[in-house]
């Protein structure tokens, strides 16, 4: 049986001011760094092997990883020094349009609570200029299908840390939720959610404690 872990990253600086970040390079807060420190210890503690890593491009994700990485001692993904991780712009967060660096409830008093909850939970409704969880999902599964699946299928374990909106895509793709269901579904920050597979086929999953 081999692993499957999806770590949205730790807390960046937008999301301790509640701002729309989608693809804006954040930094992690403190305690963004103490949530993906943790996670690491997690992954450690549960005696998980990690072959392979991947991220989106962005910063507060790539982080996160090294940070987890390095306190798990997974010395196998470190050369020189540096974290071995594929990054790639497909497993990036939501993009989210016009709203990028608005404060969230500042945009609900200006737009109404019901149309931001459109724009932020639907499933094919984006906000203005920006994607809706249907369009990640149609980046993220074709990337996923290519790239990660067959190394699940080979019973290699994987690690990928990114994003609320491209980890939900991911979660849709292996089967966990469906579409109608996925948008109540919250991934807390630095929490390691453990899928545990068998030749590719989904067993379970929790978050590692």
């Amino acid at each position: 049986m081999n692993k499957l872990i999806l770590l949205r990253h730790g807390q960046s600086q937008w999301n301790l001011e509640n701002k729309f970040t989608g693809w804006k390079n954040v930094p992690l807060t403190e305690k963004g760094e103490i949530e993906a420190k943790k996670a690491g210890e997690l992954i450690k503690k549960h005696k998980i092997h990690i072959d392979y890593i991947f991220s989106s491009v962005l910063e507060r994700a790539n982080k996160t990883a090294e940070i987890a990485i390095i306190e798990a001692n997974l010395t196998n993904l470190i050369n020189n020094n540096k974290l071995i991780m594929t990054r790639n712009e497909n497993l990036n967060e939501r993009d989210y349009g016009d709203l990028v660096g608005l404060n969230k409830e500042e945009t609900a008093n200006k737009f109404g609570k019901e149309q931001v909850q459109i724009w932020r939970r639907s499933y094919d409704i984006p906000p203005p200029n920006g994607e809706s969880l249907k369009n990640v999902v149609e980046r993220v599964s074709p990337y996923f299908k290519k790239n990660i699946k067959p190394l699940l299928d080979q019973n290699k374990s994987v690690l990928i840390a990114a994003h609320g909106n491209s980890l939900r895509a991911m979660m849709i793709e292996l089967g966990m939720y469906k579409p109608t269901e996925i948008s109540s579904i919250e991934l807390p920050t630095g929490s390691p959610l453990c899928i545990n597979l068998d030749k590719g086929k989904l067993v379970d999953f929790f978050y590692l404690s």
